[in-house]
């Protein structure tokens, strides 16, 4: 493996062998706000993750993996959906200025994967739709533990934020149930391990099991079990470390039902988080006007609500039967739009035509060479095209200032994002610029709402 290098550059993975075979298996872990520096092997010396540095060990480590939005409900769709948020329908976290009710009705990676035989299940958080109509078993999954919203307490299970009253919020297809006292994490990893476990003795049916995990996003609870395995820590760091172990404790379990039912040569494993990690002084639900610093970018500019890879580049770990390598670093650049068709590709189910995604070459497709990856969030824009990137409007932070007006990054060399190279790239600049405006005129870009004044 190479060194855990903050700016993920390494050899280029040996071209993988293709591995479509129907009865794969597939297993989604998805984190919440969690930090590329969060992860002991993407660098992290304090927060100890044996269980995902095990399947790092087994599989590869994904340097240069973005997810699609630097905020929850964008990053979500585009995962199940092989779409730009846009595209999908979902610009920005749900109950925002848009007024998005959810995920409109298109296919899914579950549903597409139930069409072709699967057993679906999601266990954790959805955050793409609390009306009728827009839950997770409308959108492809045969069942579902966990709650709808964008959070919970860990021990109530209650949505405490926004508007309106507290909301009890925990479900099981589609019924409310209640596990008081139980810590969330805890109880994601169990019914997911028990769905793989379950699905795995009743025959060959293979299985979809998408788990996006809450943790650790706030509020910022952990058992002392957790806590107290990192006593040399401060306050803040300390509680974000146990709910990172505590986390990494879930993976262990989930890959050790996947063992235990025989199925480790036959499962597509796939570890990543939704945004970057969060600075929102709610975090401790205390009303002081302070900027959390619990969770680490590894070095990375800007942290969940910004466009800098802080916000948007994600620790991400395959372990994939006959293709990924053991222990390799993968640094071709993706995003989690690209997801979707490398899973139906490696199952042998057709990849709609209608996606934006591609099937990396580490995934066993041809790869897409330089091509542009995008995003869009707020007034924020941004464009990636091999080792630059231009980005516009930028924020630090989840709703802090735009910090200028727009920067050209040469990502090889200045990772941290912390120089401006327009002035010495006038063309390159222009380039990316146009590729900017045209992607964004495609959908109608209007950053009217987020404008000083704006009553959105």
């Amino acid at each position: 493996m190479s060194g855990n290098r903050a700016d993920g550059r390494g050899a280029l993975p040996r071209t993988p062998r293709l591995n479509r075979r129907r009865g794969l298996s597939v297993v989604v872990i998805y984190a919440d706000d969690l930090g590329f520096g969060d992860v002991g092997c993407f660098g992290s010396e304090d927060i100890r993750t044996p269980h995902l540095d095990q399947l790092a060990a087994d599989g590869a480590r994904l340097t240069h993996w973005y997810s699609n939005s630097p905020v929850c409900s964008p990053s979500r769709a585009s995962l199940l959906t092989g779409k730009y948020p846009v595209r999908a329908g979902v610009q920005e976290i749900l109950g925002g200025r848009r007024g998005t009710v959810g995920l409109p009705e298109q296919p899914t990676l579950a549903s597409q994967l139930r069409d072709a035989g699967y057993r679906t299940g999601i266990f954790g958080k959805w955050h793409l739709g609390t009306a009728t109509g827009y839950g997770p078993l409308d959108r492809g999954f045969d069942t579902h533990t966990g709650f709808l919203a964008g959070c919970v307490d860990y021990y109530s299970h209650i949505f405490y934020w926004g508007e309106g009253n507290p909301v009890h919020d925990l479900w099981q297809d589609g019924e409310e149930i209640y596990d008081n006292g139980r810590y969330l994490t805890e109880v994601i990893a169990e019914r997911a391990a028990d769905f793989i476990t379950e699905t795995a003795s009743q025959g060959d049916a293979p299985y979809f099991c998408y788990v996006p995990f809450n943790a650790p996003h706030y509020p910022m609870h952990a058992p002392r079990q957790y806590v107290d395995r990192f006593p040399e820590l401060d306050p803040e760091r300390r509680i974000m470390a146990a709910m990172v172990s505590a986390l990494d404790d879930g993976v262990g379990r989930i890959l050790a039902a996947i063992d235990a039912a025989g199925q480790r040569e036959n499962t597509i494993v796939f570890f990543s988080s939704d945004n970057g990690p969060s600075t929102e002084t709610r975090n401790w639900l205390n009303g002081e006007e302070i900027d959390y610093q619990g969770g680490s970018t590894g070095g990375f500019r800007g942290a969940k609500g910004s466009l800098f890879e802080g916000g948007i580049r994600e620790p991400t770990i395959v372990r994939w039967p006959a293709v990924a390598d053991s222990g390799q670093e993968i640094t071709e650049p993706g995003l989690m739009m690209d997801l979707l068709p490398a899973l139906l590709g490696a199952v042998g189910v057709p990849v709609p035509e209608d996606i934006d995604g591609v099937v990396p070459g580490w995934a066993g497709g041809s790869g897409a060479g330089e091509r542009d990856l995008f995003w869009e969030y707020g007034p924020q824009l941004a464009v990636r095209r091999g080792r630059w990137k231009l980005v516009r409007s930028p924020r630090e932070a989840l709703g802090g200032p735009f910090v200028l007006d727009e920067m050209l990054i040469d990502l090889d060399a200045d990772p941290a994002e912390t120089t401006d190279l327009r002035a010495r790239e006038p063309e390159r600049t222009a380039s990316l610029g146009a590729a900017l405006d045209a992607w964004a005129e495609s959908f109608g870009w209007d950053p009217s709402p987020w404008l000083p004044g704006s009553a959105g």
